[in-house]
């Protein structure tokens, strides 16, 4: 059974999360498939693209048994490349959380177009609580999707934020009961797949240039503090405590 399944009918492209059994967690050969389905241009009979999810959980993340068994990677993140596809994809993309979206998660959800979620869903970077940071392009993105206050609360607490907030915020399209998520995540494809093409690709475009105005600025520094953690004992601490599910013990180095 495939972990990314990918079908499409009557113009709307539906890629799937499919690894319910690890909570959706992403592998690196998960990352790699969803940038390429993203990375490709769209057949021209295409409009819009929505991402869900199978099972309880949208994504908890990038996989921590995978990222405990290897060294912390060098220079960006994996899920750097899956993003930067995501967001210059030309055609809208609506994600669809059912359940909750954590980390990796909440960055692939919040770098959609348009999210749509349940009422018993939440959305959490608990990079802190595990000892590891977010690099400068997944620190910007989360900026500029939930806003200074939000992406602060989410960064430096790690706590989840209900869907409902995010929906009463404006950070997400809505949140609304379990029954009723397919019926509007469905209603919501089919309004974009009804309006021009042209227009929906001019647009998608321009709102991408209009996020990059971090994307110029020097940081290296941060580079360095971000590896800096993401090398250190207390990140290998943080991942095997959230792993055997007890406590961390941080030792700040």
């Amino acid at each position: 059974m495939a972990e990314v399944e990918v079908s499409s009918a009557e113009g709307i492209r539906t890629v799937v999360l499919n690894r319910p059994e690890k909570r959706n967690a992403l592998t690196l050969a998960m990352l790699e498939q969803l940038s390429s389905v993203f990375a490709e241009a769209p057949p021209a009979h295409e409009r819009a693209t929505v991402l869900r999810a199978s099972g309880p959980v949208f994504c908890a993340g990038l996989d921590l048994t995978e990222r405990r068994a290897s060294a912390a990677p060098a220079g960006e993140s994996p899920i750097h490349h899956l993003l930067q596809a995501l967001r210059s994809y030309p055609l809208p993309v609506v994600a669809v959380v059912q359940g909750d979206a954590i980390a990796g998660g909440n960055e692939l959800a919040l770098n959609c177009d348009l999210v749509i979620a349940s009422t018993r869903a939440s959305f959490g970077m608990s990079l802190a609580q595990i000892g590891l940071a977010p690099s400068w392009y997944l620190a910007a993105r989360l900026y500029d999707a939930a806003g200074p206050a939000l992406a602060r609360q989410m960064l430096l607490l790690g706590d989840p934020v209900p869907a409902t907030r995010l929906a009463e915020l404006g950070v997400i399209l809505m949140a609304v009961p379990d029954h009723e998520l397919g019926p509007q995540s469905d209603r919501v494809a089919r309004r974009l797949a009804a309006n021009a093409p042209l227009s929906l690709r001019a647009i998608k475009s321009t709102l991408v240039r209009l996020g990059e105005g971090h994307d110029g600025l020097p940081h290296g520094d941060l580079d360095a503090l971000v590896a800096a953690a993401g090398g250190s004992g207390d990140a290998s601490e943080g991942i095997s405590a959230r792993l055997e599910r007890r406590p961390p013990d941080f030792r700040g180095r």
